[in-house]
């Protein structure tokens, strides 16, 4: 997939616990996991907007593009739901 997640980098950064932003944004720790993997479709703005709150970043800081390599869908799941 041509979007590339880097949550994973910024929970490191701000010193937070995956469990800590999920409770505070209102999903699952797994619905959260699925995002950090990039195994999901698509994630709402309003998920997109309380991660950004909770972590004080841009939403820049948590998704980049790359450009794929071979054109071929990676079986990613459903967006994450709130």
């Amino acid at each position: 997939m041509p979007i590339v997640v880097r949550l994973d980098e910024m929970l490191v950064r701000r010193k937070v616990k995956s469990r800590d932003l999920a409770a505070h944004v209102g999903i699952t720790e797994a619905n959260l996991s699925l995002l950090k993997s990039g195994k999901v479709k698509g994630v709402r703005f309003e998920t997109l907007a309380a991660i950004c709150d909770y972590l004080q970043c841009q939403p820049g800081d948590l998704l980049a593009w790359m450009a794929p390599e071979n054109g071929v869908d990676d079986g990613a799941v459903d967006d994450v739901a709130t």
